[in-house]
């Protein structure tokens, strides 16, 4: 088989296609992406060797950029390579690709992940939300996945049910919130009014704001909700309420008090049940533990500010770390190799390494949980 000639066909047949009003562009373009993958496979011996057949490819790119034009960078048939190999790892991201009506664009930018559960939650979101790839970009970097709290991400590997509220990310982050000095409620909730898009995107999928400081009377006396929105896909109000401190008890009671207010004063009868956010600063995992109202979901929130220098702190100790462990790594993969032969080379220590420092429990261990999800395997450098 003439494996080039059969790609240069595909990618004509395609260009053509896109010029026919009926035609589906990007379930076409996947397919036909789809299909030059598993021939640029195919060409360079099975996925095996595929991995480091790169010289077929830019042979490929450099004649189909002769003879048809722009369009053919080695980069992009790599991803078309790559997206077959993704395909193919198993029947659920062949079939969700089946059903999905995503940009090529959209598709470059999640084949950038590692992680297929991380994959699939992202295919999942551009096509329920038409994200383009700059708001896909932008949430991928946010690292919205990895944001979620652990018993969601259980949920969304069973296809269980999960509503809106549940998938908000912790932290939340509010963007390009300055603060000069100490954080107060009034700081945030003037970030709010200015900004009430971001906020509700901080939040996630399907929240519309409706109103800060929602004056409410109970008896004779008049309450603040401090922002009330509503969920359009979940199709209930939201009661949120913002505190710079650690979450208290009183913080429970208050925003259920509130909850039910809506519930009999607003709701109406098509509407579901109220939801709670509350936004603090630091998490009780204790009290949170007793909290027994299913409607009311706990997270804190963070500055963006804050977010990049915490990063920055950890890459700072990591790469202080990193510059002693490196002597000590190669002195231990010397040693073993020459009492236990081989099989410990400095490499495969640096594995061994990261393992034991994603299931560890040591306080000293945590930060660099955290930052292997922004900086990835930086000691293979």
């Amino acid at each position: 088989m003439n494996y080039y000639n059969e790609i240069k066909n595909i990618l004509i047949d395609n260009a053509i296609g896109r010029k026919v009003r009926e035609y589906k562009s990007n379930q076409k373009d996947l397919e036909s992406y789809y299909n030059v993958g598993k021939l640029l496979v195919e060409a360079q011996g099975g996925e095996e060797r595929a991995k480091y057949g790169d010289g077929l490819i830019k042979e490929y790119s450099k004649r189909l950029t002769t003879e048809l034009g722009k369009g053919y960078t080695v980069t992009r048939l790599k991803y078309m390579r790559t997206f077959y190999e993704l395909v193919t790892k198993g029947p659920t991201l062949s079939d969700l690709f089946k059903n999905l009506n995503i940009t090529w664009s959209n598709v470059c930018e999640i084949l950038k992940l590692k992680d297929l559960n991380e994959i699939e939650y992202y295919l999942n979101l551009s096509n329920e939300l038409c994200l383009t790839a700059r708001e896909l970009r932008v949430r991928i970097k946010s690292n919205e996945y990895n944001r979620l709290p652990v018993e969601i991400k259980e949920k969304l590997k069973s296809n269980e049910v999960v509503s809106t509220s549940e998938k908000i990310p912790s932290p939340v982050v509010l963007q390009n919130l300055k603060v000069d000095g100490k954080l107060t409620e009034k700081i945030v909730q003037s970030w709010i009014d200015e900004n009430p898009a971001s906020f509700c995107e901080a939040l996630g999928e399907g929240y519309a704001y409706v109103k800060s400081q929602y004056k409410i009377k109970i008896g004779s006396n008049y309450n603040y909700i401090d922002v009330l929105l509503f969920n359009t896909i979940d199709l209930n109000y939201v009661v949120v309420e913002i505190k710079v401190t650690e979450l208290k008890k009183e913080h429970i009671g208050q925003i259920e008090t509130y909850m039910n207010y809506v519930d009999i004063n607003l709701k109406k009868d098509f509407h579901n049940k109220t939801t709670g956010i509350l936004l603090v600063r630091e998490n009780n995992k204790w009290l949170i533990k007793y909290i027994n109202n299913n409607g009311i979901i706990v997270r804190n929130y963070i500055t963006s500010e804050e977010q990049v220098s915490e990063c920055l702190g950890w890459l700072k100790w990591i790469i202080t770390r990193a510059k002693y462990k490196k002597s000590l790594i190669k002195e231990y993969s010397k040693r073993l190799t020459t009492e236990l032969g081989k099989g410990y080379s400095t490499r495969v220590l640096k594995k061994w390494e990261y393992f034991i420092c994603w299931f560890k429990k040591g306080r000293h261990c945590r930060p660099f949980l955290k930052i292997l999800m922004f900086f990835g395997p930086m000691f293979e450098k």
